[in-house]
């Protein structure tokens, strides 16, 4: 056989900026740009319903990428992670109505008050770890839901604050049609800007922290700066995916950031594979379109027989509450790295096809 009919099998890196590249390949980069460009085009064709859906993806899609930095790349771990999106959600609101900023603006700042915030939350994190850590995170869930019922100049209390919707030169996107287009630009911007923190010297710093901090420690790199450094990080992420949140619905309550928010934000990176960036968004695709697809169910069988057992009805309802605690078990047991090892192993197997290895 001629070498000119062969075609080339494997994975052939020479460089470390071949290792750390974002796209692999240009086909992979293109494919991102015509996704990119699709999506730009889909207000004019998705109906209200599934905008509605993209719109949820990108700012929990935000938030869960700041929760995995902190737990996949660097090893701690935080069960306060929905606080934080609640505290930027109600810092957002606060500026602009308060200091009189525009909102556009009022985003980005409300994510560097979550960041002090978080940071801040992140000081135990300098001795303890573990099992400990995991307790200290839950006490800040608990301080920071408190804040929020008292301290009724930032927060309103029990009565929510309201949030103006985003404003740019006079252009309100008050309409989920055109909030999308400030979604996808938050989405893309984050995940670009996350993955290219985890190419620097301080996303492989935050590596060495979790896979081994006493080798680390001797590297000469400060613990304490990077503990710290990821707890701000996470916190900002959290603080813009919250922001975006407050400003879509227009009304920002205190009640929606209870710790089963950040034990939903702590399933998605489990699902997704704690990590990786990619796998960070399939995981939380799949869990907004979870009860969306039990609800379906319920629904179908609610226009058959089956509809007319109550038990049966009943149960599929249970079966929709416990389907987050079920999935992570799930997970945990049959795909402990998560889609994107799924998915990773799937893209193997066609490009070293038709050799096993």
């Amino acid at each position: 056989m001629s070498t000119t009919s062969m075609r080339p099998c494997g994975d052939f890196r020479t460089s470390y900026q071949q290792d750390t590249t974002i796209f692999e390949t240009k086909f992979i980069w293109a494919a991102t740009c015509a996704l990119i460009a699709a999506l730009c085009a889909a207000p004019f064709i998705l109906d209200e319903y599934y905008i509605s859906l993209f719109i949820q993806v990108a700012y929990l899609g935000v938030a869960a990428l700041g929760l995995n930095i902190l737990v996949g790349f660097t090893g701690q771990i935080s069960l306060g992670h929905g606080a934080f999106f609640g505290f930027g959600a109600f810092a957002s609101a606060w500026i602009n109505t308060t200091l009189h900023i525009p909102v556009f603006f009022a985003i980005p700042l409300a994510g560097f008050m979550t960041m002090a915030v978080g940071m801040m939350f992140g000081l135990p994190a300098a001795r303890i770890k573990g099992l400990y850590l995991a307790i200290a995170t839950l006490a800040s869930q608990f301080i920071i839901e408190d804040f929020f019922a008292r301290a009724d100049w930032f927060s309103g209390g029990s009565s929510g604050a309201m949030a103006e919707p985003v404003d740019i030169f006079g252009f309100v996107f008050d309409t989920d049609q055109s909030f999308f287009y400030i979604a996808l630009f938050a989405l893309v911007s984050m995940y670009i800007w996350g993955s290219n923190l985890m190419r620097s010297r301080d996303g492989r710093a935050f590596v060495a922290v979790r896979d081994h901090y006493l080798s680390a420690e001797i590297m000469g790199i400060n613990l304490t700066k990077y503990r710290l450094l990821s707890f701000g990080i996470s916190a900002f992420y959290a603080g813009i995916g919250g922001a975006l949140y407050g400003h879509y619905l227009g009304y920002v309550s205190a009640e929606g950031f209870t710790i089963m928010l950040s034990i939903q934000f702590l399933a998605m990176c489990i699902i997704g594979g704690l990590g990786s960036i990619k796998g960070t968004l399939m995981g939380v695709i799949f869990m907004v379109l979870l009860p969306e697809s039990l609800e379906g169910i319920v629904g179908m069988m609610k226009e058959t027989d089956w509809g007319n057992i109550p038990a049966v009805v009943d149960g599929v309802a249970y079966l929709k509450e416990m389907s987050i605690g079920a999935v992570i078990i799930l997970f945990l047991i049959f795909e402990p790295e998560g889609l994107a090892h799924r998915w990773q192993q799937i893209k193997n197997y066609w490009k070293f096809y038709p050799f096993s290895y």
